[in-house]
């Protein structure tokens, strides 16, 4: 005979995730906390940390799908703080089928700072050659060999920590075994020689 499905209301669910925000400093962690609450509610924990993700998203506390035009003009003006230096020009925004240029806020930050949006498309596998690259080395190298993961927030710090690693401190062969950063840093100092004697 199999278990019917449970089903909660709105007001369990959200009830539930205040629990969670409110109770996890008295736990370990986060998920100790879930498994916790969740016993006591008679819902599974896996369950629960969905209900947490979700209410965290839809708040703008966690990165995700849907997320917020906000999120992603602070990822933009970051991203342009940190990559583009005075008269890179020519500085093309890559995106996965570029869902974010629907904002017309976004497109204009990008149009303001001389930054070109760009998608590859249909059929063309060469515009996300070299992302998808890196993203089956950080599937591989982290997500894989380190999991199972207990928290949405474990993944993130992991993610943090490989890309700074990744970039500065990983010596690459095919760049002259050099970082990536000092092969960004060697690109645009050759830029400025070509410059001036321009």
């Amino acid at each position: 005979m199999s278990n019917p499905v449970k089903k909660f209301s709105p007001e369990v669910r959200s009830r539930a995730v205040r629990l969670v925000l409110e109770h996890e400093g008295e736990h370990p962690s986060r998920w100790t906390a879930m498994v916790s609450i969740a016993s006591k509610i008679g819902c599974s924990a896996h369950t629960l940390n969905e209900w947490v993700k979700k209410a965290e998203v839809e708040t703008g506390k966690r990165a995700g799908v849907p997320a917020k035009t906000a999120d992603r003009l602070k990822a933009l003006e970051q991203a342009i703080h940190a990559r583009c230096p005075p008269g890179a020009g020519n500085l093309v925004h890559h995106s996965d089928r570029g869902s974010q240029y629907i904002a017309i806020r976004y497109t204009e930050r990008l149009a303001e700072a001389g930054i070109e949006p760009s998608v590859g498309g249909v059929g063309d596998s060469y515009g996300n050659a070299l992302a998808e690259t890196i993203n089956g080395l950080f599937k591989a190298e982290v997500i894989y060999r380190r999991g199972p993961w207990r928290s949405f927030d474990a993944v993130e710090y992991a993610t943090l920590e490989w890309v700074d690693w990744f970039n500065n401190r990983r010596i690459l062969e095919p760049i002259g075994n050099i970082t990536p950063a000092e092969a960004e840093q060697q690109f645009y100092a050759a830029m400025d020689h070509v410059l001036m004697a321009a």
